[in-house]
């Protein structure tokens, strides 16, 4: 077990990257998949092409660095009633529809159904990386890593929890949620149909958090520029909580 195999959800494209024990890259995989503009400002994917494009790169990777997964170690309206400042001090994000609460609160109060099946338990929730995950263990595994959770607009990052407070003010049941573990952490066995053996995924991390580990800011007060579907800028706060 001497190689890494990353997986790479993106906007536009799954991606699967080997890496060697020194770090370096021995294959690499890309497929695009289908953006879909139901009305002019929305934007949907089919979760399915999320999860057959991701399947394929990460087969074709290991293909092409001829490896086996037995080579493999180890694999993201609420204003008006004055909730601006909680939702800020407790997640550190400022209230908007680009975050996944809002989103999800919408899908349970407009699609037929949707509601009633969420409190029957029925329904699950959770970022990219859960539905991969779940896909990966056969749904064995509802699970995330804190630097998403983070960025559902939910996640206390205080207490590192759902917040109750922040549910209930968007009626999204908790039992939807996913159980948020660290970014290294035992995260679940893929399934060895998929990759010929079975894997276990040891990190999860959200893209932007897992560029400012990437490009070394280690210490409070170093920042870095991601350029992608956008530009992102983040900074290393250090032990300090800071809004910004």
């Amino acid at each position: 077990m001497s190689h890494l195999l990353a997986l790479d959800q993106g906007t536009s494209s799954s991606r699967s990257i080997v890496f060697d024990q020194d770090g370096r890259v021995v294959a690499m995989a890309q497929r695009e998949f289908r953006q879909i503009y139901p009305q002019p400002g929305w934007v949907e994917h089919d979760p399915r092409d999320l999860w057959t494009t991701q399947l394929e790169t990460a087969r074709e990777a290991l293909a092409k660095a001829g490896l086996k997964a037995t080579d493999i170690r180890a694999c993201v309206a609420l204003r008006e009633r004055g909730l601006s400042e909680p939702v800020l001090q407790k997640t550190g994000l400022r209230i908007d529809a680009y975050f996944s609460g809002t989103k999800l609160q919408w899908i349970l109060d407009n699609v037929p159904g949707a509601r009633a099946r969420a409190e029957a338990g029925e329904l699950a929730f959770g970022t990219v990386d859960s539905w991969l995950i779940w896909q990966l263990t056969g749904g064995a595994a509802h699970v995330t890593d804190h630097s998403n959770a983070a960025r559902t607009m939910l996640f206390n990052v205080h207490t590192q929890r759902w917040d109750d407070e922040l549910l209930a003010a968007m009626t999204i049941p908790a039992a939807m949620m996913p159980t948020a573990l660290p970014s290294s952490a035992h995260f679940g066995e893929v399934r060895a149909e998929w990759l010929g053996g079975p894997l276990t995924i040891g990190g999860v991390a959200g893209d932007q958090q897992s560029a400012l580990f990437g490009q070394a800011c280690f210490s409070a007060g170093m920042a870095k520029n991601t350029y992608g579907t956008g530009c992102f800028m983040l900074m290393h706060n250090g032990e300090r909580f800071q809004t910004s």
